[in-house]
């Protein structure tokens, strides 16, 4: 399980990422859908980490 939860991590990122450098090139403020979106992935992004960081604790006390 941790590297399906490695791999969606890494997938969100990259795509956050794309996101950020997208709205980097053009001048001015980047649209409220974009940037409602890169708010999202991160609230998702954390949250995977967080489950990583529980099962990883939860493999090291079995």
């Amino acid at each position: 399980m941790p590297d399906k939860l490695d791999a969606l991590l890494e997938r969100l990122k990259a795509h956050q990422r794309t996101l950020i450098l997208a709205m980097a090139e053009h001048d001015g403020l980047p649209a409220q859908s974009a940037i409602r979106q890169v708010a999202e992935l991160e609230n998702v992004i954390a949250a995977v980490e967080a489950v990583a960081a529980e099962e990883a604790d939860r493999k090291r006390r079995s």
